[in-house]
């Protein structure tokens, strides 16, 4: 089977930006679609088209094939499709069979920076890998490099020490091996109360 070229990892190009949550609208949320495996790109591909909103982040994959090296595109959150719609939208993305289970997400805004968040890890050209189940870590930010102002958890593995940053409602996170990124510890501002 030929490997086929990068797609799209978001619909509209500017979904992500800032400025996009109040421009798509107040009757649409986001929406976490568990997709069948493998289906995740097959659900994205009509509903681009149809102006359904949308985020599949994405990462390149070197494979071999028959002697020579080819780069797949590949979801960073197998069987995960962030969806941004109003109710008519969810349903049409629901007749297309390829969803095991949809996921209501309660902490919208939660979500919105958790999403961002990944795209800027995306965005540095870094090798981003998916990362299952985090362990709990120290939250930290980082303060220096094309990373900075990125809060995440530091995770220390066999390759290394790794900066995850997470994505909450689905229990995983994207991680990149750190080199030089100046970090220090993230506390949360107290919360007054009134």
């Amino acid at each position: 089977m030929p490997i086929l070229p990068a797609e799209p990892d978001r619909y509209p190009s500017a979904l992500l930006d800032p400025a996009s949550s109040d421009a798509l609208g107040p009757s649409r949320a986001w929406w976490v679609l568990h997709t069948r495996p493998r289906q995740e790109k097959s659900l994205a591909r009509p509903l681009c088209p149809a102006g359904i909103a949308l985020y599949l982040p994405s990462v390149p994959r070197r494979c071999r094939v028959r002697g020579r090296v080819l780069t797949a595109h590949v979801p960073l959150f197998t069987s995960y499709l962030f969806l941004l719609a109003d109710r008519d939208e969810r349903l049409a993305a629901l007749a297309s069979d390829r969803v095991v289970q949809v996921l209501t997400v309660h902490d919208q805004e939660r979500l919105w920076h958790d999403l961002r968040q990944t795209q800027r890890l995306l965005a540095t050209g870094a090798a981003v890998s998916a990362e299952d189940r985090l362990a709990p870590g120290t939250p930290v930010e980082i303060t220096t490099g094309p990373l900075a102002g990125l809060y995440g958890t530091v995770v220390r593995t066999a390759s290394g020490r790794r900066f995850v940053v997470r994505v909450d409602f689905i229990q995983q996170g994207a991680s990149v091996l750190l080199e030089d990124c100046a970090l220090l510890p993230h506390r949360p501002a107290p919360v007054l109360s009134a």
